[in-house]
């Protein structure tokens, strides 16, 4: 992250007199679940300060008879996942399948106002995943018109998955599902396509190391966590990546609007090493255009160009890539390297 942003949320959390930052742990029961949706009425489960750390657990998408049914042994399937679907009533779920642990308040947070979710540390809760596609699912549901899941071992000493016999991928584990509560008009909003609150964004680059903003539509900004992945590709093109259950330490910082540190209008994450811009639409040219136009309205407000500086450094320095093509609202990310900024080694940030 840039030195300013991280002096910014210093001075900010200094600024507010806030107490020593407090570690909280959330585990995912059927009391700390939204099951398929994000929703501005809901209430919290959980209530933090700017600052404090959360360290989350989650669970996957999939239910204990489908495990079974995919060769699991019933003793390897998780607790906490047999808990939360007994105990989570029917009218509680959906509309979408993705079972989330939160919604998380930080207090103070008002609409206008930027979430910032720092991504400390993903550890692998379960050593398996599954992937799975369906006739209905997935980039190419023609070629595949039937179902099938597989059980995938997961190596978590050295960090690979075995997909089939001699093919290996290595791990990175990322959130497939992390944003905010939407505007309030959109009601109870559906998990599986990603929008304005980011959501079900299906971004490999949200690794441990990664920082999100979102930007805050309801009280409390109300963020959800969940949809394990192990490992994906990008555009998850049969509907599923390696689909674990993770336990992730995340630091919640809050700007104000007007602060200029870190502000969103729109979802975007910083990496050790690049900027990254998205974009959701059910139209991929409209995605594309979305994360094109949030690059260029970042390099304006936060490095100070013009547009027509930062329209031609995306063009010959961003990459544009599909983040995921299978969730009703295609997903685009544009990732430029921060390395153009640098004049020098020292100069870098």
């Amino acid at each position: 992250m840039a030195a300013r942003t991280w002096m910014a949320a210093a001075l900010m959390l200094a600024g507010t007199g806030a107490a020593r930052a407090e570690d909280h742990d959330l585990p995912a029961t059927p009391a700390t679940v939204a099951w398929g949706h994000y929703d501005a009425a809901a209430k919290p489960v959980l209530t933090v300060r700017s600052g404090d750390t959360v360290t989350v657990h989650t669970l996957l998408t999939n239910s204990p008879i489908g495990l079974e049914h995919a060769g699991l042994p019933p003793e390897q399937v998780e607790a906490s996942l047999r808990a939360v679907f007994a105990g989570v009533p029917a009218d509680q779920r959906g509309p979408g399948g993705h079972i989330l642990t939160g919604p998380i308040a930080v207090e103070g947070a008002e609409p206008g106002d930027t979430l910032e979710v720092r991504i400390l540390r993903i550890d692998l809760a379960i050593p398996y995943a599954y992937n799975a596609f369906g006739p209905t699912t997935g980039f190419l549901p023609d070629d595949f018109p039937y179902r099938r899941i597989k059980i995938v071992p997961l190596d978590r000493r050295r960090m690979v998955g075995q997909v089939a016999p001699g093919v290996e991928v290595a791990l990175h584990p990322f959130f497939g599902s992390m944003g905010v509560a939407p505007p309030p008009a959109f009601g109870r909003y559906d998990s599986t396509p990603p929008n304005v609150g980011g959501g079900n964004m299906d971004d490999r680059a949200l690794v441990a190391g990664t920082t999100m903003f979102f930007p805050v539509h309801a009280p409390g900004a109300l963020l959800e966590v969940g949809d394990g992945h192990a490992a994906q590709g990008n555009g998850e093109v049969d509907i599923t990546a390696l689909e674990t259950s993770l336990v992730g330490k995340l630091q919640l910082i809050l700007h104000k609007k007007g602060s200029g540190a870190g502000e969103a209008v729109y979802p975007r994450a910083e990496t050790p090493t690049a900027y990254i811009a998205m974009g959701f639409d059910e139209d991929l040219s409209n995605a594309a255009r979305k994360a094109v136009r949030g690059m260029i309205d970042f390099l304006v407000a936060q490095k100070g160009m013009t547009r027509d500086d930062a329209y031609m450094l995306v063009s010959v320095a961003g990459d544009v890539e599909v983040t995921e093509l299978v969730d009703r609202n295609k997903g685009v990310h544009v990732v430029l390297p921060k390395a153009v900024f640098a004049t020098t080694p020292s100069a870098r940030r």
